[in-house]
């Protein structure tokens, strides 16, 4: 689907089979979201410029992701996708600059770009030129990826509580297999905020460049909020590496309190047996079967070995209870 937005935020749905011979003139950005060939080839023709396929965008080097070729200049960011489900993901989006138009192609549908569209409208004068409205689309998804922190932040908060939390103090017992659990619950909100590290990497990349564009260069306003986008991704990359540090925390808490656990458990069996380590023996010298035992002919003899069997196993008990091993 290719969507043309003017310079006041109107919307123009384009399509292959109802072909414009020319963009309006006040058309600045021309989004193409998981466009098809023919799309591609009609989007090219409106703006005389090459437009990066999907298999562009699967193959691209690293090192020629940020490049010029004539008046075009093309960067290629991974954006997070999907931050909000159970399974985010990164997504490779194309930023194609000319003095005229902001083309973006792209295969998955960050949220981001739905905030700015919608917001475009409120822009005092709209969108003056193609390298405005790709830096206030920057500026949106730099500010979409500092929500999705500080919800993966107050979820960290979450977890702990749950880790250390008063509802689970107060209990004897936690629910059947509640931190193996929960170390699913930490991996997730571990890949979410490790995919919004390689999103800001990408970011700061592009920032970089996209500062010495000419168009950027030239206007003091787009300078300047460049220099402002590229301090705020170097303080949320602090702030995703500092979250990731409390997640390693989570993770080593919780596989310290099932290590507990888990001896606490051993604990119980190793204190039985030997509890009932005396009892077994007394038991086994009167269960022998030899013909000379003097205290099988003993009137009391099997309540005398039932009290020494009770009694071989209440010292232990008491005195481990004594030493607070119980």
């Amino acid at each position: 689907m290719i969507t043309a937005y003017r310079s006041n935020g109107e919307a123009i749905v384009l399509t292959v089979d109802n072909q414009l011979q020319a963009l309006p003139e006040d058309v600045i950005w021309l989004d193409l979201n998981c466009p098809t060939r023919e799309e591609d080839n009609y989007a090219e023709r409106l703006t005389a410029i090459e437009v990066p396929t999907r298999q562009d965008l699967r193959d691209i080097e690293p090192s020629s992701r940020l490049y010029t070729d004539g008046q075009a200049t093309y960067l290629t960011s991974t954006l997070l996708c999907h931050a909000d489900t159970p399974n985010p993901a990164l997504s490779d989006v194309a930023f194609v600059l000319t003095p005229q138009y902001l083309v973006t192609v792209r295969y998955d549908d960050p949220r981001s770009f739905k905030l700015f569209s919608s917001s475009i409208a409120r822009i005092p004068d709209g969108l003056k030129s193609a390298h405005t409205a790709l830096t206030k689309l920057m500026e949106t998804i730099t500010d979409r990826t500092a929500e999705v922190l500080e919800h993966a932040e107050v979820r960290g908060d979450m977890l702990l509580m749950q880790i250390f939390g008063e509802e689970t103090a107060g209990k004897k017992r936690r629910p059947p297999r509640f931190l193996e659990r929960l170390l699913i619950d930490i991996a997730q909100h571990h890949r979410l905020v490790s995919k919004a590290r390689d999103s800001l990497a990408s970011l700061s990349r592009a920032m970089t460049f996209l500062y010495t564009v000419p168009a950027v260069q030239a206007d003091q306003e787009a300078k300047e909020l460049c220099r402002s986008i590229s301090r705020d991704v170097q303080s949320l990359s602090e702030h995703a590496a500092f979250i990731s540090g409390n997640i390693t925390f989570l993770l080593d808490a919780s596989l310290g309190l099932i290590n507990v656990e888990q001896n606490s458990i051993i604990k119980i069996f190793s204190i039985a047996s030997v509890v009932f380590l005396p009892p077994t023996l007394v038991a086994s010298i009167y269960g022998m079967n030899f013909k000379f035992m003097p205290e099988l002919e003993w009137l009391l003899g099997y309540p005398s070995s039932l009290v020494l069997m009770i009694v071989s196993a209440l010292v232990p008990f008491f005195f481990f209870r004594w030493k607070g091993w119980l």
